[in-house]
């Protein structure tokens, strides 16, 4: 091959330098491989800094495939099996990282999210990496290896890692270029769109609800089949919280959403009715601000009529009221989309990748790992783990 003499050579480029990138140029690096990492924004890591209220939930002890989306369920097995939150806790571990587990397996630096990008630019950097901020990769194209050319000039590498994520919050950079990079090269890339997203709401929800702004409760919520009991928000512009976000990943337009905001009390409509015998003057409204923040408790009780003691209540009266509390449906008018989403669902189609190396099949020495790819991780450090496993694949493959 013949090069000009302003062609920078390197073993492995990898383009983005988030969860993903960092830990598969950390990982290259350290066997040997002369590894150059580019990004286009001024700094490396903002995703995980503002991650887990800039906290950055990093793992989850319990992260299994069963806990990812993706149209082939199967894709993630491999990597996250060789590469578990073990393994990536006692890299913190050895870094003195302070942490702690606040929901079941979910490990959140204790002071700040600052740490595991200092953790991962330390690896980084006794790995001998090379990290480029401020640069942008103009072209692309297969000569003997790949040929890139960038805003620093031009590098020529033998083999090309994409870890340039998907597009939730473009405030921090995000954008399509991996995709671009896939179908360039002939890779099928499936439909996007925002995952771990809050919802927004139609006039007649939103009516009643946007005047509670700022009240949170633990529920349960249901969508396409999945159903998930943890804290909901209200906002001003909808409802949000864990539980929500969770649910938007499984949602399909144009379908309900059904929320039981009791999920504490396993038999509403008994509940009710007992008390309606023990204390007959006693009110409903009286009832549910023991069971709800009392605002949300008013605005149901003002929505619904439920006036007057319990005692005037027919047991079928209290049937409705029940399923009114635990099977809320609602039909969402949509998502608030990338700008506040955590991730994006869809992205390179995992078909055309090598689950071992992550290698596109069809393209030698050209991979794709994290968020770009067709795999998408619940609420909870699991998406974090899953760059962490795919990085580690990648960077023990180039």
């Amino acid at each position: 091959m013949t090069t000009t003499a302003t062609t920078e050579q390197a073993d492995v480029v990898i383009i983005g330098a988030g969860a993903a990138g960092l830990m598969a140029a950390a990982t290259a690096g350290h066997r040997g491989r002369r590894v150059l990492l580019l990004e286009h924004a001024n700094k490396p890591g903002k995703k995980i800094l503002m991650s887990g209220g800039t906290r950055c939930n990093f793992t989850n002890l319990n992260a299994g495939p069963q806990h990812f989306t993706s149209r082939n369920p199967h894709f993630c097995k491999s990597a996250l099996s060789r590469y578990t939150p073990w393994d990536f806790l006692d890299l913190v571990q050895r870094h003195g990282v302070a942490y702690k587990e606040k929901a079941a397996g979910q490990l959140f630096c204790a002071t700040s999210a600052k740490d595991i990008l200092k953790l991962l630019l330390a690896e980084c950097d006794s790995a001998g990496v090379d990290l480029r901020l401020n640069t942008e990769v103009h072209g692309i194209r297969q000569h003997d290896g790949f040929m890139l050319d960038t805003s620093a000039g031009r590098v020529h590498c033998d083999r090309l890692v994409i870890a340039t994520g998907g597009l939730s919050i473009p405030r921090m950079g995000a954008g399509p270029f991996g995709y671009q990079v896939a179908e360039q090269f002939g890779l099928k890339v499936l439909p996007t769109r925002a995952g771990l997203v809050p919802f927004t709401l139609h006039p007649e929800d939103k009516e009643w609800l946007a005047p509670l702004s700022g009240i949170s409760c633990d529920a349960s919520v249901s969508a396409g089949g999945r159903t998930f009991a943890e804290p909901i928000l209200i906002t001003h512009r909808g409802l949000s919280g864990p539980a929500m976000l969770q649910a938007s990943s499984f949602w399909e337009p144009g379908t309900a959403v059904t929320v039981n905001w009791l999920p504490g009390c396993t038999d509403v409509e008994n509940a009710l009715q007992q008390q309606r015998t023990s204390q007959p003057s006693s009110t409903l409204e009286q009832w549910l601000r023991k069971q709800l923040p009392q605002r949300l408790a008013d605005a149901f009780v003002t929505r619904h009529d439920w006036t007057g003691p319990l005692q005037h209540y027919t047991a079928k009266r209290l049937a409705d009221v029940a399923q009114m509390l635990t099977q809320w449906t609602f039909k969402p008018a949509g998502t608030e989309g990338y700008r506040t989403a955590e991730v994006t669902l869809g992205g390179v189609d995992t078909d055309g990748i090598s689950s071992k190396t992550f290698e596109a099949k069809t393209v030698p020495g050209l991979h794709f790992i994290g968020e770009v790819l067709d795999v998408t991780g619940q609420l909870g450090g699991f998406n974090f783990q899953w760059a962490w496993a795919s990085g580690q694949a990648a960077g023990k493959a180039v």
